[in-house]
């Protein structure tokens, strides 16, 4: 890479987190108690609109695999949630009417926490829908792969977004809220998936799933990216460039191992499909806050009209993280 590329880079970097420090006005604390949030604590940093009935499994989920506390972004909910989440006395929880497309989908909210609270720590960044695995996350909790991370010199792990859904129709099994939703929403592609590197900021760019092969099939190449670094040990100076999907500084994206053999990583079990899909895209295609005029949920909405079933004879059923280690969809790497 040129000097020229590099400089831009860092100018890049630079606008992202201007934008951020100005973006923090738009945000009001509902419950702040990052005062207790120690120095060895993992922290978990989410933005959320009316997902209600997924917050308390997702809590429970990620109190269970060692994040310590949660600091969430509240667009202006009507469901409840923002009172709930402002009950947790692990949560702290900031609301904001401000538009979730002009603040990059909300990453400037998110790189704004992440500087003020995340520096030195471990942070985890997902959305309500996502659930976190990695090679030995039955017997290891979170805190084990951080340190191995740490020992390791490794400052940032990948997951791949690995779309769930049910077999049948998406609304045939009513989803409650505090039920794992992989009860309802336990199958995936195990292949079907292309791939390949943005050379400008070096990280992976995955497509393909059931999203590509339901509500992209003519132009897969607008099907949603599936590639995400979610865990990072975060410093004042980084800055999410593009969701999850790539940071800056551009090293923080080689989360893989370009000389033989593979680096470890893991897997984001995305829950999106459940019976409160419709109702979810119909809600979002109505506010067009979403990436590329909410074309995603465009695609959505005109293939829910015939209740099309993500399940073919080609869907695997999800066991555990092993199952993805053998179909190369996660690595343990040198982690053993």
């Amino acid at each position: 890479m040129g000097l020229v590329q590099r400089y831009g880079l860092r100018l890049q970097r630079k606008r992202w987190r201007i934008r951020a420090f100005r973006k923090r006005r738009e945000l009001k604390p509902v419950a702040n108690r990052t005062d207790q949030i120690r120095k060895s604590d993992i922290l978990l940093f989410c933005t959320s609109r009316n997902e209600g009935v997924r917050l308390p499994y997702f809590l429970k989920y990620y109190r269970d695999m060692g994040v310590s506390h949660f600091l969430f972004v509240d667009n202006d909910s009507t469901d409840g949630s923002l009172e709930m989440l402002s009950e947790q006395p692990d949560v702290s929880v900031w609301h904001t009417r401000k538009s979730y497309k002009r603040s990059r989908f909300g990453m400037d909210w998110m790189n704004w926490l992440l500087r003020r609270y995340g520096h030195d720590h471990w942070c985890l960044t997902v959305d309500p829908d996502e659930l976190f695995v990695y090679p030995f996350c039955d017997s290891r909790p979170l805190p084990a792969l951080t340190d191995w991370l740490e020992a390791s010199s490794i400052r940032s792990f990948s997951a791949m977004l690995l779309d769930m859904y049910p077999k049948g129709r998406i609304d045939a099994v009513p989803y409650q809220a505090g039920q794992n939703p992989l009860d309802i929403a336990c199958w995936f592609d195990s292949g079907n998936y292309t791939l390949k590197r943005n050379h400008l900021l070096g990280n992976l760019w995955i497509q393909g799933g059931p999203r590509a092969r339901i509500f992209f099939p003519d132009k897969p190449e607008q099907a949603p990216a599936l590639n995400k670094i979610p865990l990072v040990k975060w410093h004042h100076r980084y800055a999410y460039a593009s969701s999850t999907h790539m940071l800056l500084p551009r090293g923080l994206n080689y989360v893989y191992d370009e000389w033989g053999g593979e680096k470890a990583s893991g897997a984001l079990l995305h829950t999106k499909f459940l019976s409160t899909f419709s109702e979810k895209a119909v809600e979002e295609l109505k506010r067009r806050e979403h990436y590329a005029g909410s074309q995603e949920y465009v695609a959505y909405a005109s293939a829910l009209q015939d209740n099309p079933e993500l399940w073919c004879k080609w869907s695997e059923k999800y066991i555990n993280w092993r199952q993805l280690e053998i179909l190369g969809l996660m690595s343990m790497g040198n982690w053993a």
